[in-house]
């Protein structure tokens, strides 16, 4: 079932949406050759916690992962994308990583993620980010009353293969509002005017992410960290938005 927000409560959600943005772009300042990924998650903790809010990771119990996730990041570095479990490592000159979070205040959640690199960057890895950048702009362009779902998943497809790049459709956006994930599913490629009707109201999670050299993904033995079949560099960008009378709002604005 998809719940439409009124206004007031999309106002609410951005609340929480500021938070993760601000949250997101100091950590991305933080994050520098020879920090270790357990200060980056240590540092988020204590930030979720002066501001009041809950992080919509701690104890995540999908299908798939080992247990519940005890983390308030996804810390995915270089053939990671998704799900990166923080552990002891000390982040190396021209790492690309990954940073993914959702948190929850006053019962309204947002979820936000976005790609750098830690010292001298690569063209490929710059280009790579660039690429899942440019089809969040795109997909967020598209998200407009009257249209379909399939404009913001081919928008997203689009752009990704513009770069060359494949895309993976086996995780991708999602509703979002009173929890992290919430009907509906939001494919990273697909048809223009097919799937359901985008409203006024609707709030979803955008978060096209690619590998630069194929569309498989494998999962490591901790069942949480996915990374690129074939080793090569991965990124990841996402914002939350709502489809208003006006347009697109992102809720997450860095």
């Amino acid at each position: 079932m998809i719940e439409l927000k009124a206004p007031e409560e999309i106002d609410r959600m951005a609340v929480t949406g500021q938070f993760v943005g601000e949250l997101l772009a100091e950590l991305a300042e933080v994050a520098d050759v020879g920090v270790n990924l357990m200060d980056l998650e240590h540092h988020a903790r204590r930030r979720i916690k002066e501001r009041g809010a809950e992080s919509s990771y701690w104890d995540y119990a999908p299908s798939f992962g080992r247990g519940p996730f005890r983390n308030v990041l996804c810390l995915s570095v270089n053939d990671a994308v998704l799900h990166g479990l923080p552990h002891d490592y000390r982040l190396r000159d021209g790492d690309l990583l990954s940073i993914d979070m959702a948190v929850a205040i006053d019962g309204w959640t947002a979820d936000s993620a976005l790609s750098v690199i830690v010292g001298t960057p690569a063209p490929a890895d710059l280009k790579l980010i660039e690429a899942t950048e440019v089809a969040l702009d795109a997909a967020i362009a598209v998200a407009r009353p009257g249209g379909r779902m399939g404009d913001i998943s081919a928008a997203i497809g689009g752009v990704a293969r513009d770069y060359g790049y494949r895309v993976n459709l086996e995780f991708g956006g999602h509703g979002i509002g009173r929890t992290m994930h919430e009907s509906p599913h939001v494919n990273n490629d697909g048809r223009p005017g097919r799937g359901i009707r985008l409203e006024p109201g609707l709030t979803i999670a955008l978060e096209p992410w690619l590998c630069a050299s194929t569309d498989k993904i494998r999962f490591d033995k901790d069942g949480w960290t996915i990374r690129s079949a074939d080793g090569s560099r991965t990124a990841h960008s996402e914002h939350t938005i709502a489809i208003t009378e006006a347009g697109p709002r992102v809720l997450t604005a860095r």
